[in-house]
């Protein structure tokens, strides 16, 4: 019986993709933070900048997690709640789409379904049985 990460056993390559997407978006947002800088809500409580530059260390730290069967849990749940918290940012997106121009707004809409699939593969990458 092949060991995957829900027995704890070594990254499946689906799994090696899901933390590899965490880690390079989260390299995005360190590295080109302007554009997610733009989406930041007005409500949230921190500069724009340091809420990009801390959902990015985020992603890379859950990303990273996501890679180890020791830290897949905590992983699992730091990821999930990155996922809530910038759901409201994503959605802004999409019902401002004007501001975010030349994406297109049909884009900005279709991806916001995209994460709650995100939670789900999250949440099955971290699981233990």
């Amino acid at each position: 019986m092949e060991r995957g990460p829900e027995a704890g056993g070594p990254p499946t390559p689906s799994l090696l993709a899901l933390a590899a997407l965490f880690v390079g978006a989260g390299a995005l947002h360190v590295l080109r933070p302007g554009p997610f800088d733009r989406i930041v809500p007005p409500w949230v409580p921190m500069s724009p900048r340091t809420a990009t530059l801390v959902s990015g260390a985020a992603e890379i730290a859950g990303g990273l997690g996501l890679l180890h069967p020791a830290t897949r849990p905590a992983a699992r749940v730091g990821l999930l709640a990155l996922l809530v918290a910038v759901f409201p940012a994503n959605a802004g997106m999409a019902w401002n789409a004007e501001r975010f121009r030349p994406l297109p707004e049909w884009a900005l809409w279709a991806r916001l379904p995209l994460q709650p699939l995100l939670m789900v593969l999250v949440w099955r990458a971290g699981r233990t049985t």
